[in-house]
């Protein structure tokens, strides 16, 4: 079974950023690391079936709100809390469901959890498959793809 790679996360990242947040020409998300990351909003998928794990998206507060900005049309300064909520989850169902589209059939996407006070939640047994770092609009985004290792019965895979 061929897990997603990081050239995966590259490629999709791409996609999303050119299809859905392309705020008049604004570069799409560059995979260079950031100089410090910032994990302000963290957004997850779960998959469920056939493969096992999460996608989560994190980033900086700022460059939340230009996500929801982004994918709501509304202007910055007009971007509240909910907005941010709903933005971020939206778009880690979108690479949520890119992601998956890589995976074995049958799998499932679970409704996006989205963590707005810097923490990420907790993924109790799960080891990291891919990991994508960047920066967009000089903000901290990153994306990363945890695999589950252990089966439903709480013992390792």
């Amino acid at each position: 079974m061929t897990n997603p790679t990081e050239e995966d996360l590259k490629v999709i990242a791409e996609q999303v950023w050119s299809s859905y947040l392309d705020l008049d020409g604004a570069s799409p998300l560059v995979p260079y690391p950031p100089e410090k990351p910032e994990t302000d909003v963290t957004a997850s998928v779960s998959v469920t079936g056939a493969w096992r794990g999460h996608v989560l998206v994190s980033c900086s507060e700022p460059a939340a709100k230009n996500v929801a900005a982004a994918l709501l049309g509304i202007d910055f300064d007009d971007v509240a809390e909910e907005d941010v909520a709903d933005a971020l989850g939206e778009l880690a169902n979108i690479i949520g469901g890119n992601v998956k589209s890589l995976l074995p059939e049958p799998c499932a996407l679970s409704l996006p959890h989205v963590h707005v006070d810097g923490s990420n939640g907790r993924y109790p047994s799960v080891t990291e498959v891919c990991h994508l770092e960047g920066s967009w609009m000089a903000e901290s985004v990153t994306v990363t793809v945890l695999e589950s290792t252990a089966d439903l019965a709480g013992a390792p895979a």
